[in-house]
């Protein structure tokens, strides 16, 4: 009964949500005693401030990065504030769907890696950088399987992502994988004092990319490039199919249990680097706030300075990649570091699929060339980045 009443009064909240955004009313403080909702109001009013007396923010006049991640901080509200469902995620059967409706890409990839292990000692450095490349572009294009994105339409994985590979090069539009490979290499060669290479992978959507983030993680552990892999999740439901810290224990535990040879290989083992330490996973409110990530050393200090403590940072996904540039619409040829706004904490690389119309450090004319052709470019997930800044 207690579940009912909850159920009923979280539909409430949802529907007075959703005639709010569609009626274009203003943006309302938050009103739930949750960790992170004075933080939330603090921005409302700096919002308010930004409008020049303009007016309220509104749902159709603010700022879209601001007003969606709102969007989903509310969505989030209507549940935590009813218990017994306040710990309920209601995004969890999409992602529990993609990661099923993703099986023979996932056993494909699972596949190739165990292979690929037996013999990772003896590879030499180009083999090294080449199977380093293509997990890459395989964590890239796992981007692609986006629940926010395709809006409930089939966005899984089906064929095995190690096959098209070669024919995906020429749609990177701006590809540094030979920097992170140098950085790679230079602080395993440094590494003589035996301080851990650590890299930290800001992860994006579960199911299917979450598998090829994983594979990715456990190749740099195997191949010794790195030593240890922190994992950065959501705190709460985020984005439809943001990675949570259940989602990432869940997926563990689905390979671990699968009936596939080498699927169950691989959850053993990451089970194991979880156990060991080798891998780290971690979440903090920042990931679910509406700020870019210029404001983190101001906002989050704690997180900024663990951050600092990696040698590189891999940010997978779309929202990320609006988030290190203030989702602004530059110029193309704007260079990454400058759209940073002296976001630094270390080295870092975005990994992403263009779903939304912000993009820097293209070359000239570049941008122009394609939108020629293929206007909606930007935002239909055929184009990705592997995007550097060394951080100096």
């Amino acid at each position: 009964q207690k579940g009912v009443e909850a159920e009923k009064r979280a539909i409430s909240f949802l529907s007075k949500l959703r005639n709010e955004l569609q009626t274009d009313k203003p943006v309302t403080p938050l009103e739930d005693e949750l960790p992170d909702a004075a933080l939330w109001n603090q921005y409302l009013d700096y919002q308010r401030n930004l409008s020049n007396g303009n007016g309220e923010p509104s749902w159709f006049q603010s700022p879209w990065l601001y007003v969606e991640c709102y969007m989903y901080r509310r969505i989030h509200a209507a549940l935590a504030q009813n218990p017994p469902i306040d710990n309920f995620d209601v995004f969890k059967e999409g992602k529990a769907q993609n990661f099923f409706e993703s099986q023979e890409a996932v056993i494909a990839l699972c596949t190739y890696f165990q292979e690929l292990l037996k013999n990772v000692k003896d590879l030499d450095e180009k083999q090294l950088q080449e199977e380093l490349f293509k997990l890459l572009q395989v964590s890239l294009w796992g981007n692609k399987c986006d629940l926010s994105f395709s809006a409930g339409e089939d966005s899984s994985q089906k064929s095995s992502p190690l096959q098209s590979l070669e024919n995906m090069i020429p749609y990177i539009l701006v590809n540094d994988t030979e920097k992170l490979w140098s950085l790679l290499v230079n602080a395993k060669k440094r590494n003589t004092e035996k301080i851990n290479v650590r890299v930290d992978i800001i992860l994006d959507n579960a199911g299917f990319e979450l598998v090829s983030d994983l594979v990715l993680a456990d190749f740099l552990v195997s191949s010794k490039l790195a030593d240890e892999v922190h994992f950065h999740g959501k705190s709460i439901p985020w984005y439809v199919s943001d990675t949570t810290k259940h989602d990432f224990n869940w997926t563990i535990k689905q390979l671990q249990s699968a009936n596939h040879m080498w699927m169950s290989r691989c959850g053993i083992n990451w089970e194991g680097n979880l156990k060991k330490g080798v891998w780290v996973y971690c979440d903090h409110m920042f990931w679910t706030l509406p700020h870019d990530f210029s404001s983190m050393a101001e906002v989050a200090p704690d997180l900024y300075a663990d951050l600092q403590k990696s040698n590189l940072l891999l940010f997978k996904g779309d929202l990320n990649y609006r988030k290190l540039t203030g989702d602004r619409k530059w110029e193309y040829t704007v260079p990454f570091h400058q759209a940073l706004n002296k976001f630094h904490p270390a080295p870092l690389c975005s990994l992403r699929t263009l779903k939304s119309d912000t993009q820097v450090g293209l070359k000239p004319e570049q941008g122009e060339q394609i939108q020629a052709s293929e206007p909606e470019w930007m935002v239909n997930g055929k184009y990705g980045v592997v995007q550097f800044d060394a951080a100096l």
